[in-house]
């Protein structure tokens, strides 16, 4: 029983869109240990809600008590561009892949509900559903159920979808059949951690998130360390090097879901158009995006260190009628874009 509707859900899964579903006990994952190194080194930075409801993170079989078991899905968002590329093209912006076009967590979520539906209809249980909403270990809990396993970048990586795919949750009180957990295949390769502009790796497997670029675009307010701005280049939202450059990448398949296909305007935009942003202008550009969520200031001060990095006299006029921003980091920023670009602020 437990065997048949296990199979069952993840046919259903598969037509619902996801490229895996496999299935673990909340009991299997307990993270404590690293969790508790990770904060103790102050390595997440400014994101405090890492810190709040430790336990709940650390051990999936506390944050719902009653839940028997765990289905771990993945969907595909796998690019049909190359995201390494626009790097060598100083005068344009680099926005990570996911963020090319819908907000991830919208969509995974109606399909991880589809799914839910299918299963309390099917089997009468209680179920919950996570996609980054809640202290959940998705990675873990991902390797877990065996739908990859985490690589040196932290990150989850599948034999099937490489390192290009979401991750969702959805926690039940069905007794489900679980699935093999996955081991590490990796071996000798360090190709992301070697790839990494910033060394954000202390060692594999660990990650210093104060140093990742997609932590300081994204998750740090204010003015980013100056040591740091000349380590990112154009990226403007997120870094995908580590996870652009993995061997297994060459399984993965383009994502099927068009709303996970990047937006022409949002593959190489002009620093030059996305620095004379204001809030209305940035709203309407990024509706339904997940940049949305960083706001005016953040991007357009993330845009203004990739102007610096450009070393383009002909973005400094631009970086300069930003100096006098009402925002005190945008300012801040123009500033030193101009500064970086030849000229002065004054």
């Amino acid at each position: 029983m437990k065997e048949e509707l296990a199979a069952r859900l993840k046919a259903e899964a598969e037509a619902a869109g996801f490229a895996l579903c496999r299935v673990c006990d909340p009991g299997a994952v307990d993270i404590s240990e690293g969790l508790t190194r990770f904060l103790g080194a102050g390595w997440h930075g400014e994101m405090g809600w890492l810190a709040e409801r430790v336990a709940w993170r650390a051990r999936p079989s506390a944050l719902w008590p009653e839940a028997r078991s765990v289905v771990v899905l993945g969907e595909v968002y796998t690019p049909g561009h190359d995201p390494l590329e626009v790097l060598d093209r100083p005068d344009r912006g680099a926005i990570s892949v996911y963020a090319q076009n819908r907000d991830y967590h919208d969509v995974v979520k109606k399909r991880l509900k589809r799914v839910a539906r299918w299963l309390v209809e099917e089997s009468g249980c209680d179920v919950k559903v996570f996609v980054d909403t809640a202290p959940v270990p998705e990675k873990a809990l991902g390797q877990a159920a065996g739908l990859g396993w985490q690589g040196k970048h932290t990150n989850l990586v599948s034999r099937q979808m490489g390192s290009w795919f979401f991750i969702g949750s959805i926690y039940t009180t069905a007794d489900l059949a679980r699935d093999t957990a996955e081991v590490d295949h990796c071996g000798s390769c360090r190709a992301c951690l070697d790839v990494c502009p910033t060394d954000a790796f202390p060692a594999p497997y660990q990650l210093d998130a104060r140093r990742c670029i997609s932590y300081l675009t994204i998750e740090h307010a204010g003015p980013v360390d100056v040591a740091l701005r000349g380590l990112m280049g154009n990226r403007i939202y997120g870094c995908d090097d580590c996870l652009a450059v993995c061997p297994w990448n060459k399984f993965a398949q383009e994502a099927r879901e068009v709303k996970y296909h990047a937006r022409p305007e949002l593959v190489a935009p002009r620093l030059a158009e996305l620095a004379r942003l204001d809030d209305a202008g940035f709203r309407a550009l990024f509706s339904g995006s997940p940049i949305k969520r960083i706001k005016r200031g953040r991007f357009v001060r993330n845009v203004l260190y990739a102007i610096g990095n450009s070393g383009d006299a002909g973005l400094r006029e631009v970086a300069r009628d930003l100096c006098e921003d009402a925002d005190p980091v945008v300012a801040d920023a123009a500033r030193w874009a101009v500064s970086q670009t030849g000229g002065t602020s004054g």
